[in-house]
């Protein structure tokens, strides 16, 4: 992996800069507020999870009282002794969990880019709040002292090459996906069902008339978001995905912060990557006629099986993708002591 590199004394760090200080006590206030967020939606019988289309029980908010709980006594530990090997393997364990209770933040971000409202307010919440959870659960088990003011700051670099060849596996994975999706925007008729018929389903099931509009332009709004899925794919993995770009002329030579890419970046991949290879399993379980189907809108249990091999093998081999690109560009622009870098170039 070919970088440049310069070293540099830091300036007196921001406050930001100094989150190993104070993330500690940050994450116990997510734990309290958490826990207590969990525990009024149970005493007052409001779900936080959907299972499918349906309201999932009440009784799994006790889940989410739990995760607060366990974040409250690591932190409370870690306060108390400092952050040993086992208080760290338990914050990373409860920062898996968080995870867990975080899914479908992504479907939410997508349902109301295009104007139409969560399934449930609640849910949503829940799952803003789990993935705060998982960003202050993950810095508080890095939250080690830097042992040096001298960082190495890492130009902008390309990534290796079999990261690069994951990136155009995930971009081949989208085509077919996108080639079903346009047949049908532009009238066309894929799976046995017409495009016709998939602007009436669309319809039926409450798409905004912002995704309607596009529709009828012959336009998709998940061939959309696709497309800009894979242009964050290629800025994790090219030299130009860490600099603004020159039209920028306000930020010219400005670096891109570290964040704009990776917040997205981490939602896609832990929201894509298991709902796709969950979705293969199970596409695969279809095919050898040991689970069924369900036909949904579509005329057969074949015509469905088609779509969801196509749709399933792009969200998995993407996710997969996306998730080796977002671990490269993490390594790629962290700053790093200035003697450890050189112990190990």
């Amino acid at each position: 992996m070919d970088s440049a590199t310069g070293t540099m004394r830091a300036p007196r760090r921001s406050w930001w800069q100094r989150w190993p200080c104070w993330v500690g006590r940050a994450t116990m206030v997510w734990a309290v507020a958490y826990a207590g967020f969990g525990l009024v939606c149970v005493l007052s019988g409001t779900p936080l999870f959907h299972l499918g289309g349906d309201q999932g029980p009440s009784a799994l908010g006790w889940g989410v009282v739990a995760v607060g709980s366990l974040a409250m006594v690591a932190c409370g530990a870690v306060e108390r002794s400092g952050l040993r090997p086992a208080l760290r393997v338990l914050l990373w364990v409860v920062c898996v969990l968080a995870g867990i209770a975080a899914f479908g933040l992504l479907m939410d971000v997508i349902t109301l880019v295009f104007g139409q409202g969560v399934d449930s307010g609640v849910a949503a919440a829940n799952h803003v709040l789990a993935a705060g959870g998982v960003l202050l659960l993950a810095a508080t088990a890095r939250s080690v002292r830097r042992p040096s003011s001298v960082f190495v700051v890492a130009g902008p670099a390309v990534a290796s090459r079999p990261v690069q060849l994951a990136a155009c596996a995930g971009t081949v994975a989208f085509l077919p996906y996108a080639a079903m999706k346009l047949i049908w925007a532009c009238g066309g008729t894929f799976a046995g069902i017409t495009g016709q018929e998939m602007f009436a389903i669309s319809k039926r099931n409450g798409a905004s008339g912002t995704w309607l509009t596009l529709e009828s332009w012959g336009l998709d709004a998940t061939v959309l978001l696709a497309a800009l899925g894979v242009f964050l794919l290629w800025g994790l993995v090219r030299p130009w995905g860490q600099t603004f770009p020159r039209w920028a002329l306000w930020l010219r030579g400005r670096r891109v912060p570290r964040w704009l890419p990776l917040a997205p970046a981490l939602i896609g991949a832990a929201t894509l990557a298991p709902y796709g290879v969950f979705g293969v399993g199970y596409a695969a379980l279809a095919t050898a006629d040991v689970v069924t189907m369900r036909r949904g809108d579509f005329h057969s249990s074949s015509d469905a099986l088609l779509v969801g091999w196509i749709g399933m093998a792009a969200f998995a081999v993407y996710g997969v993708a996306l998730t080796v690109a977002t671990r490269s560009y993490w390594l790629r622009t962290r700053f790093r002591p200035a003697k450890k870098a050189e112990s190990t170039n």
